[in-house]
């Protein structure tokens, strides 16, 4: 898989021996199910694909989608089923109203340019439109907030309009980039710990005590989940501001989404080596997708 983290990072991620994602699940995420399980078995549903770079849910529909080297599914129900064509999508978020953003490389058979810059789909992923920076930028990085688009190609970037881009002097390089439509905080995992920003990407402070966290998601503007390279999990109830260590999720990590549960309890969902898990209790015990 294709990844801008630094070396050091990624050595950190093998001594560890599992980089950290939260997965996607089916389940309506609105009204959690109790769950006493202490163990997790390995879910039956292979991934679709084996270089997963985006996982997100529909907080409507509870619709999974899985961005990867091989194109968009919904692994919502097995099979899983392609949307649209096959596109490296190497960056993948989704905005209001049903919009996803992507970048990354065109795949077999297609005629947009490489890389792809910034792509924007108005139809659930079926077709995309050409946004900015064709030919220029593979976002490895990428999320959407209240006021814009923030972006990682190698230079930290920002729009307002996925049109006009400005760059940022941030001086870090992120390995996920983490926002909400409905914020303008983001939040930005490294080596050093979390990089956050409350003004959608324009100045940004490293926190120095928190946790270095590999993987992080909001599941609403205040609430966010984030990974450790060794797989412990931690929630923020204020926005990434301070994080509580909850659990532990089994297996390599390749994206990560939450949404809003109970109080203090969001829904996390991790893409791993060994499928699709989730955890309906905030982070401290993860299930097979398909056995929540």
């Amino acid at each position: 898989m294709h990844s801008f983290i630094p070396a050091a990072w990624r050595r950190s991620v093998l001594l560890s021996g599992a980089a950290l994602i939260l997965a996607l699940t089916a389940c309506t995420p609105t009204s959690p199910p109790t769950t006493t399980a202490p163990t997790i078995e390995p879910s039956d549903k292979a991934l679709p694909s084996s270089h997963v770079h985006g996982l997100t849910v529909d907080p409507d529909t509870s619709q999974v989608l899985l961005a990867t080297h091989d194109g968009l599914f919904d692994v919502t129900k097995e099979p899983a089923t392609k949307i649209g064509g096959t596109n490296d999508l190497m960056g993948f978020t989704a905005g209001k109203n049903g919009v996803f953003y992507a970048s990354g490389h065109p795949g077999p058979g297609s005629d947009l340019p490489n890389p792809l810059g910034l792509l924007k789909s108005s139809d659930g992923g079926q077709s995309w439109e050409k946004l900015s920076r064709q030919g220029q930028s593979d976002f490895h990085a990428l999320t959407a907030t209240k006021t814009g688009i923030v972006a990682y190609d190698g230079e930290l970037r920002q729009s307002a309009d996925g049109q006009t881009w400005n760059t940022v002097a941030a001086g870090f390089a992120p390995a996920v980039l983490a926002g909400h439509p409905d914020s303008d905080t983001v939040l930005g995992t490294t080596t050093e710990g979390i990089q956050r920003s409350t003004d959608g990407g324009a100045t940004w402070s490293l926190d120095k005590a928190g946790p270095v966290i590999q993987y992080a998601a909001f599941a609403n503007p205040d609430e966010a989940a984030g990974v450790a390279p060794d797989g412990t999990t931690y929630y923020s109830a204020d926005g990434g501001a301070s994080w509580t260590k909850q659990g532990r999720v089994d297996g390599e990590v390749m994206a990560i989404a939450a949404l809003k549960g109970a109080d203090g309890k969001p829904w996390i969902w991790a893409a791993t080596s060994d499928g699709i898990v989730v955890s309906t209790d905030g982070g401290t015990i993860f299930r097979p997708m398909d056995a929540a």
